[in-house]
């Protein structure tokens, strides 16, 4: 029996596409137009991943496999096996109804290892770019503990919530940014086109210009005729930046210069402690040894000062001792955090505080952003106008001043 992939009409006229097993592209067809499709290419899986890398496919540049669809094929996969379906069919049951194509794809080659034997945590880290080493630890931790749909559901939980705080923030930065770009995009308009053909009256004046009137005039030249060089500036020092912040020694820089920042970097420091305390919590409720859940916990964090502070506290568990003392004694993580999490070492229930502390502290990041949205909207707004009346003032003042000298 092999994999293939086929291309197809519906009942409906509808153009489908998909992949299945059969024991020839004859069967395929036959299975096929019992179901209402008429076949229209079938290619056996090596083919058609041949023919794929041949072709230029630009869609697949900007088409990822988000959060949300990994949750929902998740969770679709936890609620078959918890009906009592078996691993394989209830794999293939999945991938008939996905439609995310790197996903499907990706689910039917784990499905064929597992069908030759091998488990489904392995098969799932031939995939690293859509299964994370969390996924694949606690899928493994489940397969061993004989609760890999319990795992499953708790995996899809915690995906989802994830996926929330990030769109919290993200939606919640959104429109400042949207507000900012819009601004800078009209100021250079107006330096552009509107002030060159207004302040071109003043070259007739046979009197000097205030100096803010002269800066106006010298900063819409320099935008109207060296625009390439300013964007070529930009675009050398984002590509410095990127650099620097590639390096070993830059991103250990910056990510404790973030960690200072006003207002971001509480923020910050915030989402890194949910995100610590609910990835903590989730693997080692599913059964993953504390030192691996750690080690997977702090390549989540995506902070190198904060991922250093972890690495402490794991080494600190390998000699015996807890994880509460090395968080404490950074001064990374708040007090009332590490209080917890020793109350929760202490009383065996680790698990139990750290989800309290994810929760709180999702709740603190929601008052946080949405005060920090109601602050940087009116800011951006005092910045435009009071650049905007700058500009008026510059191009006023001299007007006036002619006024007075001609009565």
């Amino acid at each position: 029996m092999g994999v293939y992939a086929y291309r197809g009409v519906d009942r409906r006229g509808k153009n489908v596409k998909g992949m299945r097993d059969a024991d020839s592209p004859k069967a395929l067809r036959a299975v096929l137009k019992r179901d209402g499709v008429m076949v229209t290419e079938v290619l056996e899986q090596n083919e058609a991943a041949r023919r794929k890398a041949r072709d230029i496919d630009l869609a697949k540049i900007f088409r990822r496999v988000g959060a949300a669809e990994i949750s929902m094929a998740t969770r679709q996969l936890a609620v078959l096996l918890r009906s009592g379906i078996p691993l394989v069919e209830a794999l293939s049951a999945l991938i008939e109804q996905l439609e995310q194509p790197d996903l499907q794809a990706a689910f039917t080659a784990s499905r064929d290892r597992v069908n030759e034997g091998e488990s489904f945590a392995n098969a799932l880290k031939a995939h690293p770019k859509i299964f994370s080493g969390l996924y694949v630890n606690m899928v493994a931790a489940g397969e061993a503990s004989g609760t890999l749909e319990t795992v499953l559901a708790r995996l899809a939980d915690f995906l989802e919530s994830q996926a929330r705080l990030r769109s919290k923030v993200q939606s919640a930065l959104y429109y400042p940014g949207f507000m900012a770009v819009t601004g800078i995009g009209i100021l250079a308009l107006m330096m552009v086109v509107v002030v060159p053909k207004v302040t071109s009256i003043f070259e007739s004046f046979q009197q000097t210009l205030p100096w803010y009137t002269q800066l106006l005039i010298w900063v819409s030249n320099v935008v109207s005729n060296y625009w390439w060089l300013l964007g070529a500036l930009m675009g050398l020092g984002i590509w410095w930046f990127r650099k620097w912040l590639a390096s070993d020694a830059g991103r250990k820089r910056w990510d404790e210069a973030v960690l200072k920042f006003p207002l971001f970097g509480a923020l910050t420091i915030m989402v890194a402690v949910s995100r610590f305390s609910r990835t903590l919590a989730t693997l080692l409720r599913s059964g993953v040894p504390v030192l691996t859940a750690m080690d997977i916990t702090r390549n989540v964090l995506g902070n190198e000062e904060l991922m250093r502070v972890v690495a402490e506290a794991q080494s600190s568990v390998r000699e015996g001792e807890g994880i509460a003392k090395p968080l404490r004694q950074s001064g990374r993580f708040p007090p009332i955090v590490t209080h917890m999490i020793a109350i929760g070492e202490r009383s065996g229930q680790l698990e139990e505080m750290l989800e309290h502390v994810a929760a709180a502290y999702d709740q603190q990041i929601d008052n946080r952003v949405t005060a920090m949205t109601s602050l940087i909207e009116p800011l951006i707004i005092v910045v435009m106008g009071g650049t905007v009346a700058g500009i008026a003032f510059s191009i006023l003042m001299p007007l006036l001043q002619l006024n007075e000298f001609v009565e």
